[in-house]
């Protein structure tokens, strides 16, 4: 048929979806001769998965994929620096790219290159023929050299977002339609391709240029015309350049090609041909799938002899079958399953309960797996009926073995020191059964092992660990409990509704770990996964179960209290603003700041709005009363709300106390994450939010001991950084706050003054977080200039820090990754990033060595702690960062605060030796406040 009106070309951006599927997914090599085959394997699962997908009125009548022929092109001959700056293909990318070549016609898509010209040249030509012959055209990529294609029949779709760009998506990525887009890159140049554009000039300054003049010719002609100095002289002085940029980013709509869109006509795979290619690269799961869609047999693939380094096992071959999952609901049925278990040595475990509160969630039943694609549930305490209203049953669903029966069963295998209990989140399901009185080890956590080997890349929930390393997505539990006022608990999910659910959990849990736990020790953390993650879950298990005590009237008072505050700040701000208002109101507050008072810094947001953030009340208050005022009433109004008033909510009504949850994958330092409630971010900046810690009480015969480190991020500064005169310092046991001042103000320490050194203190620690003279001149409230002048001092006194900073940016961008004293991996993907984003990404890398390490010196503390206090009459009850609090009985706070600052001070060793000594800090009080 020849292409025309009520055709839809479909193109593929092929290099997008090879370095898609190299990136996202972990190495993997073929059974049979150690063949590197992860990105071919990435790129089959979008082909098929996009074959499977483009149904219905948009389905494509004609299709092509496009790759980059060659490194060499048209562009390199007009410009010798054009992509110059690439990095070079990694070593187990390159034997890949010629077998997406033969996927792509094993799949029987066309597949097109040409010499000297780029993919997105011949994309453009096929477009624009498309667009011209009256016909459709997707262009499958998120690339923004294509944009300048879209419109008039031509759109984009971003396949990995699923989202659609036409003119207005592009108007929004580049502040112009599609046919200025050229205009607009060649003044902004991109660093990536290197083309070089107009300096100091971006996107939406080009943008703004392009819009006022009409085009770039236009504005060339009449730079003259442009009233900011600066920018003008740049348009001047860099015209030709910019000419040069317009030529390279300019896509070339007449490509010499030796074929027409009627020859890319959509054509059925052949089966033969697809299944035999698939076979040959030994992808058993795609092989399956493909052979179910094709009504064919699937392959047989043989399995390999395993090479002499075992690679991750294929835990996706076997294809999720939900039908093939067991419900086990008599003792004979669990028996063959733990027979299974001890035969193994290891078994996927997963609770089912009422709810994510392991205080107060009750068991409904447990999932078991011990191979790929076996698994199976146990319900326990399923209801016959969902209903919760006064006609619903609390009777037992049939089908299911009493409670105690099963537990008595399991016991002896949850604890059997031979037999290794996987799970996702095992701290979770550990005192789900410790609230039954089992101890469950020993323990292996998949969670836990993806965040050793991929923090700062994603987040290590099951259902993202799935899709992404499993290329499975689990059944979703909404459908299963509703939402709003309907949800139901999963006791009243029907049990053929939760076997395949929760057995699936096992199973995917099972996948994960045979996929993860081999690829420790390639990635180099097997280390940090056995010694700082997997031995903390049973000590934290331990901490949230005990639980702090709160005295419910000290909350009561503090509450009254910070009322009455609040409204005298109130009739401040009134006074100061000359009207009264509502402070809570976002845009009131506006209002009054930028159009009353005229004062500078406002901004609109899209509804019309001031932005009253924290970010601007922070700037104004270094100039104005009104904005310090208001912080303080928010701060107070956070204080209410979050604490005094919420905390009562926590307390748990059985035991008295109120139980945080610790999240150890939370922070991609390796830092601990405390939620319902949250615990650490307690203000004690304030007076009144050290005050919230007379609440935290000890009971009736005991006291709470805290243990603090002093100063622990800027000793493992000094250490890493080298900096003498710090190390120095705290050898000497000087106040390092005031030390710091005396040696940038040139203050002698007997004329030292609080504010002095409370600015030095800020500095000390802002420069750990690689703060800005604007982050500083909000934290002191003082002028931004005045603030930069401290930092730029600060460097020049302590030249070494300067010199780690960029050390470690430098390390950053070439490994995409920084390291902990203990060797925590911390991956940096956005160090490489534009923008504000480059600012932000910078400053992490800086500063997670740092706080890294000082997190995994608390981890390593509080591992040995239940070893070291085990003969006294005290409990590890919270850690707040660099804080641990103990619960202890009266007489034996010296015995403790001994034990415990011992194993504090020397949980570097032996791994880190540090050139500055730990010291640690203790306190005793009836209260949290008093002892810390």
């Amino acid at each position: 048929m020849t292409f025309g009106k009520g055709h839809h070309l479909h193109l593929i951006d092929g290099s997008a979806f090879i370095f898609r599927a190299y990136h996202a997914l972990p190495p993997l090599t073929r059974k049979s001769d150690g063949m590197p085959i992860g990105a071919v394997a990435g790129f089959c699962n979008m082909l098929h998965r996009y074959v499977e997908g483009n149904t219905g009125p948009n389905a494509p009548t004609h299709v092509a994929v496009i790759f980059d022929k060659g490194s060499h092109t048209f562009r390199n001959d007009m410009y010798d620096q054009y992509k110059a700056n690439r990095e070079a293909m990694p070593e187990d990318l390159r034997p890949q790219i010629p077998l997406t070549r033969t996927a792509t016609a094993a799949f029987n898509i066309a597949c097109k290159e040409l010499e000297g010209y780029e993919a997105d040249d011949i994309i453009a030509t096929l477009a624009v023929q498309a667009r011209a012959s009256g016909g459709r055209c997707t262009i499958i990529s998120s690339d923004k050299d294509l944009m300048q294609l879209v419109g008039d029949g031509v759109e984009m779709l971003d396949a990995m977002k699923n989202k659609t760009i036409d003119r207005d998506g592009v108007f929004e990525k580049f502040g112009v339609y599609p046919e200025r887009v050229v205009d607009v890159q060649a003044l902004a140049g991109d660093s990536v391709d290197n083309v070089p554009g107009a300096p100091g000039i971006g996107i939406k300054t080009a943008a703004l240029l392009i819009n006022e003049f009409g085009d770039l010719d236009a504005l060339l002609e009449r730079a003259e015309e442009i009233k900011q100095p600066k920018r003008r002289q740049t348009l001047i002085d860099h015209a030709e350049q910019i000419r040069l940029s317009r030529s390279l980013v300019l896509l070339d709509e007449n490509t010499p090609i030796d074929f027409t869109i009627d020859d890319l006509e959509v054509r059925d795979p052949d089966a033969d041909q697809l299944l035999g290619f698939l076979s040959e690269m030994e992808f058993r799961t795609l092989s399956k799938r493909v052979a179910e869609v094709l009504g064919r047999e699937a392959p047989a693939i043989p399995d390999a002899p395993a090479p002499a380094v075992a690679d991750a096992p294929q835990v996706a071959d076997v294809p999720f079958d939900h039908s093939k999952y067991e419900q086990v609901s008599d003792a004979e049925a669990l028996r063959v399953w733990l027979d299974r278990i001890y035969e193994v040595g290891y078994v996927a475990v997963d609770t089912e309960t009422t709810g994510l509160n392991e205080m107060t969630a009750e068991l409904v039943g447990v999932s078991l797996s011990v191979e790929p694609g076996q698994a199976c549930y146990i319900p326990l305490t399923h209801k016959a009926s969902r209903s919760d209203d006064l006609f619903g049953s609390d009777d037992l669903a049939p089908g299911q073995m009493p409670f105690e029966e099963a537990l008595q069963l399991l016991t002896p295998m949850l604890e059997d020191p031979a037999i290794l209990k996987i799970g996702q989140n095992m701290k979770y399901d550990g005192k789900i059964f410790a609230q039954l009185g089992i101890t469950v080890a020993p323990i292996d956590d998949t969670m836990l092992m993806s965040y050793a080997m991929h923090a700062g890349l994603h987040g290590h929930g099951m259902d993202a660990l799935s899709e992404r390393y499993l290329g499975h997505t689990p059944l979703p539990i909404k459908p299963l409990l509703g939402s709003g006022k309907s949800a139901v608990t999963f006791d009243k999910v029907p049990m053929e509704d939760a076997v395949p659910y929760a057995a699936e959990d096992a199973d995917v849990t099972l996948r994960l770990w045979q996929l993860f736990k081999p690829q420790l020790h390639r990635a180099e953390v097997t280390k940090v996964y056995e010694t700082l993650e997997r031995p903390l879950v049973p000590v934290l298990a331990q901490m949230e179960r005990a639980g702090i005590l709160v005295d419910r009237d000290t909350l009561s008072r503090m509450s009254n209290a910070f009322a009455q505050k609040m409204a005298g700040l109130e009739a401040d701000i009134h006074e100061l603003a000359g009207e009264t208002f509502n402070v809570g109101s976002p845009a009131q507050l506006g209002e009054i700041l930028f159009d009353k008072m005229g004062l500078q810094g406002g901004k609109k947001g899209k509804a019309g709005k001031y932005s009253t953030g924290a970010d601007v009340l922070e700037d104004l208050a270094t100039e104005h009363d009104l904005a310090r005022r208001v912080l303080d009433w928010r701060q107070l109004s956070k204080l209410k709300s979050t604490y005094t008033d919420a905390l009562q909510d926590h307390v748990n009504a059985d035991t008295g106390r109120v139980h945080t949850c610790y999240s150890i994958a939370g922070a991609a330092t390796g830092r601990l994450a405390s939620t319902d409630p949250n615990l650490q971010n307690i203000p004690i900046r304030s007076e009144e939010g050290r005050r919230i810690r007379e609440a935290f009480v000890a009971p009736e015969g005991k006291v709470l001991v805290a243990l603090d480190y002093s100063q622990i991020e800027l000793r493992i500064l000094a250490h890493i950084a080298q900096i003498d005169a710090l190390k120095e310092a705290f050898q000497r046991g000087d106040d390092i706050h005031a030390m710091t001042a005396s040696e940038m103000f040139d203050v002698p320490m007997d004329q030292m003054t609080p504010e002095i050194r409370r600015n030095a203190k800020a500095i000390n620690f802002g420069v750990i977080y690689g703060i800005s003279g604007f982050g500083l001149a909000r934290n002191l409230r003082i002028p931004r200039a005045e603030a930069q002048g401290f930092i730029d001092r600060y460097f020049e006194r302590f030249p070494g820090i300067r010199t780690y900073m960029d050390d470690t940016k430098a390390f950053a961008k070439e490994h995409g990754y920084v390291q902990t004293l203990f060797g925590r991996r911390i991956n940096t993907p956005n160090i490489g990033a534009k923008g504000p984003q480059a600012g932000f990404a910078a400053r992490a890398a800086i500063n997670a060595p740092i706080q890294g390490t000082a997190a995994d010196v608390i981890r390593r503390a509080m591992i040995r702690m239940p070893a070291a206090i085990a003969d006294l009459p005290a409990t590890m009850l919270l850690q707040v960062h660099d804080e641990l609090l103990f619960e202890v009985e009266k007489g034996a706070e010296d015995a403790l605060i001994a034990a415990a600052r011992e194993v504090m001070e020397n949980a570097n060793d032996p791994v880190v030796k540090l050139d500055v000594k730990l010291t640690v800090d203790a306190g005793v009080g009836a209260d949290w406040a008093e002892a810390h």
